[in-house]
């Protein structure tokens, strides 16, 4: 069988072998494609760029600058042959002496068009403090634009044009449902050089520049150079996932870090910007901070997970009944991660939506109803100095060092007359106090979610955490009137 088989492979004619080998190579061609196929690489891109690129726009904008003061004349003597040289170099500045006229400046970006009726989206910092806002479009036409509105929580701005005509436009994509490794075009104006167009992939999400409290950044290597500031990021089916605002870099050009805000933060201010001109964003009225295992463990909570509230100031949170040393699981049916996801769900629900928020309180879990308010209308910044003085009779538990408080204690922390807990002397500096920040001078609040007002206190609430099997116990501390808890370990 085997010698039979060799001899009819051998005995193929010239043509039979030529269209095996086509056929193989046509089959390999076939896997290859299907291979890209599946990887979502396309063969080209033009038809996408032509598709979207008539809706991105040019923006210029000017603006008035101040100029520092020109130097006076100096003070030569008299008849010196500098005097005239000196006179005649500053008489060719005009303004008069020690005084410069202000002078006109142009910054370049882009933007895009989202409404048929000349609607535009690009970054704040794009028109930040521009006194004329100029569109060039696709085709060469300029058309003047004026602001509607801004937010500079998300660097997004909403520009409006008065066409004759209909304009092209895009609309924006679902930027939770892109996916690490996508393929992604960024569309724009970069270095002043007019439409351009780079393509990429998504190279990871939900990424913080710690720029403002509601960072949703999509990082991608596609091109992104200063002038795609506030243009487009399309994915594949041409519609847009992320706004153009920022790159990394050590010289001031693309290296393939380029970061663009997620069209789930961007679509909401969009929308609120041109129906009232400003952002209306929901308020819980809670200071809030991240839960670690340490934390998890000193609450008893099965992960380390959900928004620790480490204070309650007046407000809707307050007013529901939520207080310190509450974990916020879930907000308005969704389950809480961190805190950075809570404050996006907040932001994103209306004012005066009346939403159920569930916590864990004392190992158990309790179902609030909250009636948002509106932020900004109710931030506050609070601010409070401190200067820790030493006493002679104080105790160290946990390598911190504590006293009971005292009117001139409370003057020199400068806290009100009824404030109550334990202040910090000092920390001892191999501790793991010192290590999680505690310092000199912090107010001690609660332990084991128990209040304490003095040094005992603190000392009793650690060791019946000890007793209870705990490797950490909860510590809520006071500084420059800001709270937090602290998980410390117990050295079990």
């Amino acid at each position: 069988m085997k010698s039979t088989a060799l001899t009819r492979t051998q005995s193929w004619t010239r043509p039979q072998t030529f269209l095996i080998g086509a056929f193989l190579t046509l089959t390999l061609m076939m896997a290859q494609t299907l291979s890209a196929s599946a990887r979502g690489a396309p063969e080209s891109f033009a038809d996408l760029a032509e598709k979207v690129s008539p809706s991105v726009v040019n923006i210029t904008t000017t603006q008035t600058v101040a100029q520092p003061n020109r130097p006076r004349l100096p003070q030569v003597p008299e008849g010196s042959p500098f005097e005239d040289f000196f006179k005649d170099f500053f008489d060719q500045i005009p303004g008069q002496e020690g005084q410069r006229p202000p002078r006109r400046a142009s910054a370049l970006g882009s933007g895009f068009v989202v409404s048929a009726d000349g609607y535009i989206v690009t970054n704040n910092h794009v028109i930040d403090k521009a006194d004329e806002i100029v569109i060039e479009f696709f085709d060469g036409k300029e058309l003047d634009a004026k602001l509607i509105g801004r937010d500079p929580n998300t660097d997004i701005a909403l520009l409006k044009v008065e066409a004759e005509e209909p304009l092209p436009f895009v609309t924006f994509g679902d930027s939770d449902i892109s996916r690490v490794g996508d393929w992604v075009l960024a569309v724009g104006n970069p270095l002043g050089q007019g439409f351009s167009v780079s393509a990429g992939i998504i190279s990871a999400d939900n990424r913080s520049l710690r720029s403002g409290p509601y960072d949703d950044f999509i990082q991608t290597d596609a091109a992104i150079n200063r002038g795609n500031s506030g243009g487009p990021l399309f994915n594949m089916d041409g519609t847009v996932i992320g706004v153009n605002t920022a790159i990394i870099s050590p010289n001031g050009g693309s290296i393939g870090l380029g970061f663009s805000m997620a069209s789930n933060v961007v679509k909401p201010v969009v929308a609120q910007l041109k129906e009232f001109g400003e952002t209306r964003r929901g308020w819980l009225g809670v200071n809030i901070q991240d839960v670690d295992e340490e934390m998890a463990d000193a609450l008893g909570l099965e992960k380390a997970a959900g928004a620790l509230v480490s204070d309650v100031p007046d407000g809707p949170a307050k007013e529901a009944g939520i207080i310190a040393g509450d974990v916020i699981l879930n907000f308005d049916g969704k389950e809480v991660d961190d805190i950075r996801g809570l404050i996006k769900q907040v932001g994103n629900t209306a004012v005066g939506k009346s939403v159920r928020v569930i916590v864990q309180r004392e190992g158990k879990t309790q179902t609030l109803k909250v009636v948002l308010t509106r932020r900004e209308d109710a931030e506050k910044e609070i601010v409070v100095s401190s200067d820790s003085p030493e006493k002679e009779k104080t105790e160290t538990s946990l390598g911190i060092k504590m006293i009971s408080l005292t009117d001139e204690i409370r003057k020199q922390l400068k806290l009100s007359k009824d404030a109550t807990g334990v202040a910090v002397v000092s920390v001892d500096e191999t501790s793991d106090a010192f290590e999680k920040g505690l310092r000199k001078g912090d107010l001690i609040v609660e332990v084991g979610q128990v209040s304490v007002d003095s040094p005992e206190a603190v000392t009793e609430a650690v060791k019946a955490a000890q007793d209870a099997g705990r490797k950490s116990a909860l510590f809520l501390v006071r500084r420059d009137g800001s709270p937090r808890f602290v998980a410390l370990s117990l050295g079990n």
